[in-house]
Protein backbone atom coordinates (compact mmCIF):
# COMPACT_ATOMS: atom_id res chain seq x y z
CA UNK A 1 0.00 0.00 0.00
CA UNK A 2 1.08 3.62 -0.59
CA UNK A 3 1.64 5.87 2.27
CA UNK A 4 0.17 8.84 2.73
CA UNK A 5 1.89 11.85 2.14
CA UNK A 6 2.32 15.17 4.98
CA UNK A 7 -0.45 17.44 4.90
CA UNK A 8 0.63 20.01 2.35
CA UNK A 9 0.40 22.86 4.87
CA UNK A 10 1.19 25.71 2.20
CA UNK A 11 -1.64 27.93 1.54
CA UNK A 12 -1.68 30.00 -1.51
CA UNK A 13 -1.59 33.93 -1.36
CA UNK A 14 0.51 33.96 2.09
CA UNK A 15 3.88 34.63 3.30
CA UNK A 16 5.47 30.62 3.36
CA UNK A 17 3.47 30.26 0.01
CA UNK A 18 5.81 33.09 -1.56
CA UNK A 19 9.12 31.77 0.45
CA UNK A 20 8.75 28.55 -1.06
CA UNK A 21 8.46 29.59 -4.34
CA UNK A 22 11.61 31.72 -3.88
CA UNK A 23 13.40 28.69 -1.97
CA UNK A 24 12.84 27.22 -4.89
CA UNK A 25 13.95 29.29 -7.03
CA UNK A 26 17.19 29.88 -5.15
CA UNK A 27 20.52 27.97 -5.59
CA UNK A 28 20.55 26.56 -2.41
CA UNK A 29 17.47 24.22 -3.25
CA UNK A 30 18.28 24.14 -6.89
CA UNK A 31 20.22 20.37 -6.26
CA UNK A 32 19.94 17.53 -6.76
CA UNK A 33 17.52 16.07 -4.89
CA UNK A 34 14.74 18.26 -6.37
CA UNK A 35 15.95 17.37 -10.08
CA UNK A 36 15.67 13.83 -9.16
CA UNK A 37 12.00 14.26 -7.79
CA UNK A 38 11.16 16.47 -10.84
CA UNK A 39 12.73 13.83 -13.25
CA UNK A 40 11.49 10.87 -11.97
CA UNK A 41 8.49 12.65 -11.02
CA UNK A 42 8.73 10.81 -7.21
CA UNK A 43 5.74 10.90 -4.75
CA UNK A 44 6.38 11.05 -1.13
CA UNK A 45 7.08 7.50 -0.35
CA UNK A 46 10.72 7.75 -2.19
CA UNK A 47 10.79 11.64 -1.51
CA UNK A 48 10.80 10.86 2.16
CA UNK A 49 14.43 9.36 1.75
CA UNK A 50 16.12 12.64 0.22
CA UNK A 51 16.94 15.57 2.15
CA UNK A 52 20.49 16.41 4.22
CA UNK A 53 21.30 18.76 7.26
CA UNK A 54 20.10 21.90 4.92
CA UNK A 55 16.57 20.89 3.50
CA UNK A 56 14.50 17.94 4.81
CA UNK A 57 12.49 15.76 2.99
CA UNK A 58 9.29 17.19 3.92
CA UNK A 59 10.29 20.88 3.10
CA UNK A 60 11.75 19.15 -0.50
CA UNK A 61 8.14 17.59 -0.61
CA UNK A 62 6.03 21.05 -0.11
CA UNK A 63 8.60 22.62 -2.54
CA UNK A 64 7.74 20.07 -5.57
CA UNK A 65 4.05 20.45 -4.09
CA UNK A 66 3.99 24.32 -4.41
CA UNK A 67 5.74 24.21 -8.13
CA UNK A 68 3.53 21.39 -9.37
CA UNK A 69 0.13 23.16 -8.53
CA UNK A 70 1.57 26.70 -10.13
CA UNK A 71 2.10 24.46 -13.21
CA UNK A 72 -1.49 22.30 -12.96
CA UNK A 73 -4.42 22.51 -15.03
CA UNK A 74 -7.59 21.03 -14.00
CA UNK A 75 -9.80 18.73 -15.99
CA UNK A 76 -13.09 17.15 -15.21
CA UNK A 77 -14.88 14.12 -17.01
CA UNK A 78 -18.96 14.07 -16.66
CA UNK A 79 -21.64 16.41 -15.62
CA UNK A 80 -23.78 15.48 -13.11
CA UNK A 81 -21.17 13.86 -10.42
CA UNK A 82 -17.78 14.96 -12.86
CA UNK A 83 -14.40 13.92 -11.59
CA UNK A 84 -12.00 16.17 -11.14
CA UNK A 85 -8.40 15.27 -12.05
CA UNK A 86 -4.80 17.48 -12.92
CA UNK A 87 -1.45 17.31 -14.37
CA UNK A 88 0.79 19.61 -15.10
CA UNK A 89 4.07 19.66 -17.60
CA UNK A 90 7.59 19.98 -16.30
CA UNK A 91 10.70 20.81 -18.24
CA UNK A 92 12.06 16.94 -17.83
CA UNK A 93 8.58 15.74 -19.38
CA UNK A 94 8.83 18.25 -22.25
CA UNK A 95 12.05 16.90 -23.13
CA UNK A 96 10.50 13.31 -23.34
CA UNK A 97 7.79 14.56 -24.89
CA UNK A 98 9.93 16.01 -27.59
CA UNK A 99 11.77 12.76 -28.10
CA UNK A 100 8.83 10.43 -28.72
CA UNK A 101 7.16 13.13 -31.06
CA UNK A 102 10.11 12.86 -33.21
CA UNK A 103 10.51 9.22 -33.47
CA UNK A 104 6.82 8.33 -33.48
CA UNK A 105 5.95 10.61 -36.13
CA UNK A 106 8.99 11.84 -37.93
CA UNK A 107 8.97 10.80 -41.84
CA UNK A 108 12.18 10.64 -42.11
CA UNK A 109 13.15 8.65 -38.62
CA UNK A 110 10.25 6.36 -40.52
CA UNK A 111 12.55 5.03 -43.71
CA UNK A 112 16.00 4.89 -41.80
CA UNK A 113 14.94 2.73 -39.10
CA UNK A 114 12.22 0.88 -40.95
CA UNK A 115 13.94 0.18 -44.93
CA UNK A 116 16.04 -2.55 -42.81
CA UNK A 117 13.08 -5.03 -41.87
CA UNK A 118 10.23 -6.49 -43.72
CA UNK A 119 7.25 -3.96 -42.72
CA UNK A 120 4.28 -6.26 -42.61
CA UNK A 121 5.89 -9.09 -41.18
CA UNK A 122 6.94 -6.98 -37.84
CA UNK A 123 3.62 -5.48 -37.54
CA UNK A 124 2.31 -9.10 -37.70
CA UNK A 125 5.06 -10.23 -34.95
CA UNK A 126 4.20 -6.97 -33.01
CA UNK A 127 0.43 -7.52 -33.21
CA UNK A 128 1.18 -11.23 -31.68
CA UNK A 129 3.37 -9.77 -29.25
CA UNK A 130 0.83 -6.76 -27.80
CA UNK A 131 -1.77 -9.45 -27.83
CA UNK A 132 0.08 -11.81 -25.68
CA UNK A 133 1.49 -9.45 -22.91
CA UNK A 134 -1.82 -7.45 -22.85
CA UNK A 135 -3.55 -11.15 -21.57
CA UNK A 136 -0.65 -11.68 -19.36
CA UNK A 137 -1.17 -8.63 -17.73
CA UNK A 138 -4.27 -9.28 -16.73
CA UNK A 139 -3.45 -13.33 -15.67
CA UNK A 140 -3.59 -15.07 -19.01
CA UNK A 141 -0.96 -18.40 -18.33
CA UNK A 142 0.09 -19.37 -21.43
CA UNK A 143 3.98 -19.62 -23.24
CA UNK A 144 4.81 -17.14 -25.88
CA UNK A 145 5.89 -20.05 -28.20
CA UNK A 146 2.51 -21.85 -27.68
CA UNK A 147 0.54 -18.63 -27.92
CA UNK A 148 2.27 -17.57 -31.43
CA UNK A 149 1.97 -20.76 -32.73
CA UNK A 150 -1.92 -20.75 -32.28
CA UNK A 151 -2.15 -17.34 -34.02
CA UNK A 152 0.48 -18.25 -36.69
CA UNK A 153 -1.56 -21.19 -37.45
CA UNK A 154 -4.90 -19.88 -36.58
CA UNK A 155 -5.88 -22.69 -33.90
CA UNK A 156 -8.97 -22.61 -31.84
CA UNK A 157 -8.19 -21.40 -28.33
CA UNK A 158 -7.80 -24.46 -25.85
CA UNK A 159 -8.76 -22.35 -22.56
CA UNK A 160 -9.04 -19.08 -21.64
CA UNK A 161 -5.99 -17.74 -21.58
CA UNK A 162 -5.37 -18.59 -25.20
CA UNK A 163 -8.77 -17.22 -26.09
CA UNK A 164 -8.03 -13.76 -24.12
CA UNK A 165 -4.94 -13.59 -26.38
CA UNK A 166 -7.04 -14.14 -29.34
CA UNK A 167 -9.55 -11.48 -28.23
CA UNK A 168 -6.65 -8.63 -28.12
CA UNK A 169 -5.25 -9.91 -31.30
CA UNK A 170 -8.75 -9.25 -33.30
CA UNK A 171 -8.97 -5.84 -31.13
CA UNK A 172 -5.61 -4.68 -32.39
CA UNK A 173 -6.99 -5.33 -35.75
CA UNK A 174 -10.17 -3.54 -35.41
CA UNK A 175 -7.98 -0.71 -33.94
CA UNK A 176 -5.75 -0.53 -36.99
CA UNK A 177 -8.98 -0.69 -39.61
CA UNK A 178 -10.69 1.83 -37.87
CA UNK A 179 -7.39 4.11 -36.51
CA UNK A 180 -8.63 7.10 -38.16
CA UNK A 181 -12.38 7.23 -36.95
CA UNK A 182 -13.99 9.06 -33.32
CA UNK A 183 -14.97 6.70 -30.81
CA UNK A 184 -18.79 6.45 -29.91
CA UNK A 185 -20.40 4.69 -26.93
CA UNK A 186 -21.30 1.96 -29.38
CA UNK A 187 -17.66 1.56 -30.41
CA UNK A 188 -16.47 1.56 -27.04
CA UNK A 189 -19.10 -1.48 -26.71
CA UNK A 190 -17.77 -2.94 -29.45
CA UNK A 191 -13.97 -3.34 -28.31
CA UNK A 192 -14.97 -4.73 -24.56
CA UNK A 193 -16.71 -7.45 -27.02
CA UNK A 194 -13.70 -7.85 -28.65
CA UNK A 195 -11.47 -8.51 -25.98
CA UNK A 196 -14.24 -10.15 -23.98
CA UNK A 197 -15.43 -12.29 -26.24
CA UNK A 198 -15.73 -16.31 -24.74
CA UNK A 199 -14.37 -15.29 -21.69
CA UNK A 200 -17.33 -13.48 -19.73
CA UNK A 201 -21.25 -14.23 -19.48
CA UNK A 202 -22.97 -12.79 -22.29
CA UNK A 203 -24.77 -10.22 -20.12
CA UNK A 204 -21.71 -8.37 -18.87
CA UNK A 205 -20.00 -8.84 -22.93
CA UNK A 206 -20.37 -4.66 -24.55
CA UNK A 207 -22.26 -3.64 -21.83
CA UNK A 208 -21.53 -1.39 -18.66
CA UNK A 209 -21.47 -3.05 -15.18
CA UNK A 210 -25.13 -2.70 -13.72
CA UNK A 211 -23.79 -3.10 -10.06
CA UNK A 212 -21.31 -1.34 -7.30
CA UNK A 213 -19.87 -5.09 -6.02
CA UNK A 214 -16.76 -4.00 -8.42
CA UNK A 215 -13.44 -2.67 -6.05
CA UNK A 216 -9.90 -2.95 -6.34
CA UNK A 217 -8.57 -5.05 -4.22
CA UNK A 218 -5.12 -5.36 -2.85
CA UNK A 219 -4.29 -9.21 -3.97
CA UNK A 220 -1.79 -9.90 -1.18
CA UNK A 221 -4.42 -8.07 1.80
CA UNK A 222 -7.55 -8.24 0.37
CA UNK A 223 -8.03 -4.27 1.12
CA UNK A 224 -10.17 -2.50 -1.26
CA UNK A 225 -7.60 0.31 -3.10
CA UNK A 226 -9.95 1.88 -5.00
CA UNK A 227 -13.94 1.92 -5.51
CA UNK A 228 -15.23 3.10 -8.92
CA UNK A 229 -17.82 5.50 -9.39
CA UNK A 230 -21.26 4.17 -8.87
CA UNK A 231 -22.85 2.02 -11.73
CA UNK A 232 -25.58 4.81 -12.59
CA UNK A 233 -23.30 7.25 -13.71
CA UNK A 234 -21.28 5.47 -15.88
CA UNK A 235 -23.31 6.14 -19.28
CA UNK A 236 -22.44 9.91 -18.60
CA UNK A 237 -19.28 9.82 -17.77
CA UNK A 238 -18.33 7.55 -20.58
CA UNK A 239 -20.16 9.93 -22.94
CA UNK A 240 -18.04 12.29 -22.09
CA UNK A 241 -15.19 10.45 -22.21
CA UNK A 242 -15.58 9.63 -25.89
CA UNK A 243 -16.10 13.55 -26.28
CA UNK A 244 -13.01 13.97 -24.56
CA UNK A 245 -11.01 11.28 -26.80
CA UNK A 246 -12.15 12.87 -29.48
CA UNK A 247 -11.93 16.50 -29.20
CA UNK A 248 -8.69 18.15 -28.82
CA UNK A 249 -9.44 22.60 -29.41
CA UNK A 250 -6.68 24.86 -30.01
CA UNK A 251 -7.68 26.94 -26.91
CA UNK A 252 -7.77 23.93 -24.07
CA UNK A 253 -4.88 21.56 -26.23
CA UNK A 254 -3.56 18.45 -24.50
CA UNK A 255 0.07 16.99 -26.14
CA UNK A 256 -1.50 13.48 -27.66
CA UNK A 257 0.52 11.22 -25.96
CA UNK A 258 -0.55 12.80 -22.37
CA UNK A 259 -4.11 12.79 -23.22
CA UNK A 260 -3.54 8.87 -24.34
CA UNK A 261 -2.27 8.34 -20.84
CA UNK A 262 -5.37 10.39 -19.62
CA UNK A 263 -7.66 8.04 -21.42
CA UNK A 264 -5.97 4.75 -20.32
CA UNK A 265 -5.94 5.73 -16.57
CA UNK A 266 -9.98 6.84 -17.10
CA UNK A 267 -10.80 3.64 -17.72
CA UNK A 268 -9.04 1.97 -15.03
CA UNK A 269 -10.84 4.15 -12.68
CA UNK A 270 -13.79 4.49 -13.62
CA UNK A 271 -14.28 0.22 -14.38
CA UNK A 272 -17.43 1.18 -16.87
CA UNK A 273 -17.25 -2.59 -17.66
CA UNK A 274 -17.39 -5.90 -14.87
CA UNK A 275 -13.79 -7.15 -16.28
CA UNK A 276 -11.79 -6.64 -19.01
CA UNK A 277 -11.27 -3.16 -17.77
CA UNK A 278 -7.70 -2.76 -18.61
CA UNK A 279 -7.22 -5.02 -21.72
CA UNK A 280 -9.69 -2.07 -22.74
CA UNK A 281 -7.69 0.81 -21.46
CA UNK A 282 -4.66 -0.15 -23.32
CA UNK A 283 -6.35 -0.56 -26.56
CA UNK A 284 -7.88 3.22 -26.32
CA UNK A 285 -4.33 4.20 -25.58
CA UNK A 286 -3.16 2.47 -28.58
CA UNK A 287 -6.05 3.62 -30.60
CA UNK A 288 -5.28 7.07 -29.33
CA UNK A 289 -1.60 7.13 -30.27
CA UNK A 290 -2.70 6.00 -34.00
CA UNK A 291 -5.53 8.34 -34.82
CA UNK A 292 -3.11 11.15 -34.00
CA UNK A 293 -0.07 10.42 -36.62
CA UNK A 294 2.02 8.45 -34.31
CA UNK A 295 2.33 5.46 -36.96
CA UNK A 296 5.36 3.65 -34.66
CA UNK A 297 2.61 2.67 -31.98
CA UNK A 298 1.29 -0.20 -34.52
CA UNK A 299 5.39 -1.62 -34.74
CA UNK A 300 5.40 -1.70 -30.87
CA UNK A 301 4.59 -3.97 -27.95
CA UNK A 302 3.39 -1.18 -25.71
CA UNK A 303 2.07 -4.05 -22.92
CA UNK A 304 5.68 -6.00 -22.94
CA UNK A 305 7.17 -3.52 -21.49
CA UNK A 306 4.44 -3.23 -18.93
CA UNK A 307 4.46 -6.37 -18.05
CA UNK A 308 7.98 -6.46 -16.81
CA UNK A 309 7.32 -2.88 -14.78
CA UNK A 310 3.77 -4.50 -13.56
CA UNK A 311 4.74 -2.84 -9.94
CA UNK A 312 5.01 0.89 -11.17
CA UNK A 313 2.46 0.37 -13.28
CA UNK A 314 -0.14 -0.38 -10.25
CA UNK A 315 1.60 2.43 -8.39
CA UNK A 316 0.95 4.90 -10.98
CA UNK A 317 -2.76 4.05 -10.76
CA UNK A 318 -2.61 4.48 -6.96
CA UNK A 319 -0.17 7.43 -6.83
CA UNK A 320 -2.86 9.72 -8.72
CA UNK A 321 -5.49 8.82 -6.58
CA UNK A 322 -3.83 9.22 -3.11
CA UNK A 323 -1.97 12.56 -4.03
CA UNK A 324 -5.16 14.83 -5.06
CA UNK A 325 -5.82 12.93 -8.78
CA UNK A 326 -3.01 13.84 -10.37
CA UNK A 327 -2.77 12.11 -12.72
CA UNK A 328 1.16 12.89 -14.14
CA UNK A 329 2.32 10.05 -12.27
CA UNK A 330 0.20 7.93 -14.63
CA UNK A 331 1.29 10.06 -18.05
CA UNK A 332 5.12 9.99 -16.74
CA UNK A 333 5.07 6.10 -16.74
CA UNK A 334 3.34 6.00 -20.41
CA UNK A 335 5.88 8.31 -21.39
CA UNK A 336 8.16 5.79 -19.83
CA UNK A 337 7.16 2.94 -21.47
CA UNK A 338 6.54 4.34 -25.12
CA UNK A 339 10.39 4.94 -24.59
CA UNK A 340 11.64 1.54 -23.71
CA UNK A 341 9.43 0.07 -26.17
CA UNK A 342 10.85 2.22 -28.92
CA UNK A 343 14.50 1.06 -27.71
CA UNK A 344 13.01 -2.55 -27.99
CA UNK A 345 12.21 -2.08 -31.31
CA UNK A 346 16.05 -0.15 -32.28
CA UNK A 347 16.88 -3.99 -30.80
CA UNK A 348 15.15 -6.07 -33.18
CA UNK A 349 15.87 -3.69 -36.06
CA UNK A 350 19.70 -4.62 -35.44
CA UNK A 351 18.95 -8.09 -34.58
CA UNK A 352 17.09 -8.37 -38.02
CA UNK A 353 19.62 -6.72 -39.95
CA UNK A 354 22.18 -9.33 -38.32
CA UNK A 355 19.76 -11.68 -39.77
CA UNK A 356 19.15 -10.49 -42.73
CA UNK A 357 23.38 -11.21 -43.72
CA UNK A 358 22.64 -14.46 -42.70
CA UNK A 359 19.73 -14.90 -45.27
CA UNK A 360 22.53 -14.64 -48.05
CA UNK A 361 23.49 -18.22 -48.40
CA UNK A 362 20.01 -19.27 -49.12
CA UNK A 363 19.54 -16.80 -51.86
CA UNK A 364 22.10 -18.75 -53.61
CA UNK A 365 19.43 -21.47 -54.70
CA UNK A 366 17.97 -20.50 -57.96
CA UNK A 367 14.82 -19.01 -57.60
CA UNK A 368 14.52 -18.53 -54.06
CA UNK A 369 12.23 -15.26 -52.65
CA UNK A 370 12.05 -13.30 -49.89
CA UNK A 371 9.33 -15.23 -48.03
CA UNK A 372 11.05 -18.33 -49.14
CA UNK A 373 14.71 -17.23 -47.82
CA UNK A 374 13.20 -16.60 -44.51
CA UNK A 375 11.44 -19.78 -44.13
CA UNK A 376 15.11 -21.64 -44.42
CA UNK A 377 16.45 -19.41 -42.55
CA UNK A 378 13.99 -20.63 -39.63
CA UNK A 379 14.79 -23.70 -40.30
CA UNK A 380 18.45 -23.51 -40.04
CA UNK A 381 17.99 -21.80 -37.03
CA UNK A 382 15.62 -24.74 -35.36
CA UNK A 383 15.73 -28.08 -37.52
CA UNK A 384 12.60 -29.02 -35.68
CA UNK A 385 10.14 -26.26 -37.00
CA UNK A 386 7.37 -27.17 -39.21
CA UNK A 387 5.54 -24.78 -41.33
CA UNK A 388 1.95 -24.81 -41.98
CA UNK A 389 0.29 -22.86 -45.55
CA UNK A 390 -2.41 -21.14 -43.03
CA UNK A 391 0.99 -20.10 -40.80
CA UNK A 392 2.79 -18.84 -43.39
CA UNK A 393 -0.40 -16.83 -44.92
CA UNK A 394 -0.74 -15.31 -41.59
CA UNK A 395 3.14 -14.39 -41.00
CA UNK A 396 3.58 -12.84 -44.40
CA UNK A 397 0.36 -11.26 -45.31
CA UNK A 398 -0.11 -12.97 -48.77
CA UNK A 399 -2.96 -14.93 -50.06
CA UNK A 400 -3.48 -18.95 -49.25
CA UNK A 401 -2.20 -19.58 -52.96
CA UNK A 402 0.55 -17.56 -52.64
CA UNK A 403 1.98 -19.34 -49.38
CA UNK A 404 1.05 -22.98 -50.69
CA UNK A 405 3.11 -21.84 -53.77
CA UNK A 406 6.03 -20.71 -51.32
CA UNK A 407 6.16 -24.19 -49.49
CA UNK A 408 5.05 -26.33 -52.21
CA UNK A 409 8.26 -25.24 -54.57
CA UNK A 410 10.78 -25.84 -51.72
CA UNK A 411 8.97 -29.09 -51.46
CA UNK A 412 9.69 -29.65 -55.56
CA UNK A 413 13.18 -29.25 -54.89
CA UNK A 414 13.30 -31.30 -51.97
CA UNK A 415 14.54 -28.79 -49.45
CA UNK A 416 11.38 -29.23 -47.31
CA UNK A 417 8.97 -32.27 -47.06
CA UNK A 418 5.08 -32.71 -46.94
CA UNK A 419 3.41 -34.58 -44.55
CA UNK A 420 -0.50 -34.96 -44.82
CA UNK A 421 -2.42 -34.59 -41.49
CA UNK A 422 -5.51 -34.59 -42.97
CA UNK A 423 -6.97 -34.45 -46.75
CA UNK A 424 -7.02 -30.66 -46.25
CA UNK A 425 -3.90 -29.81 -44.16
CA UNK A 426 0.11 -30.69 -44.03
CA UNK A 427 2.91 -29.87 -42.31
CA UNK A 428 6.39 -29.15 -44.09
CA UNK A 429 9.23 -30.05 -42.44
CA UNK A 430 13.16 -30.29 -43.48
CA UNK A 431 14.01 -32.25 -46.76
CA UNK A 432 16.12 -34.34 -47.51
CA UNK A 433 18.53 -32.11 -49.26
CA UNK A 434 18.52 -29.38 -47.12
CA UNK A 435 21.45 -30.45 -45.21
CA UNK A 436 23.72 -30.35 -48.35
CA UNK A 437 22.44 -27.55 -49.80
CA UNK A 438 23.21 -25.55 -47.14
CA UNK A 439 25.53 -27.25 -44.82
CA UNK A 440 27.89 -24.03 -44.53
Amino acid sequence: MIEKAPEFKIEPDTDIFYATILIALSNNVNNEYLTKIESEYLYWDKVKYLGDNNIGAEQLWNISKTTRQLRNKNLRIGKRQPIHFNYNINDFLQQKLHYLDFNFGAGIQKKELLDELDKQKYLTNALMEESIFSSKIEGASTTRVKAKEMLRKNKTPKNKSEQMILNNYETIQYISEHKEEDISLEKLFEIHRLVTKKTLDENQVGVLRNNDEIHVMNDLTGEIVHTPPPFNELEGLMRSFCEFFNNNPKENFIHPIVKASILHFLIGYIHPFADGNGRTARALFYWHLLKNGYWLTEYLSISRVIMKSKTQYENAYLYTEIDDMDVTYFIHYQVKVLTQAFEDLKEYVAKKKKEANNLAQFYKEPNINDRQAQILYWIKENPNRNFTVKEIETVFSVTNQTARTDLESLVEKNILKKVKINQKTANYWKGDSFDKKFEK
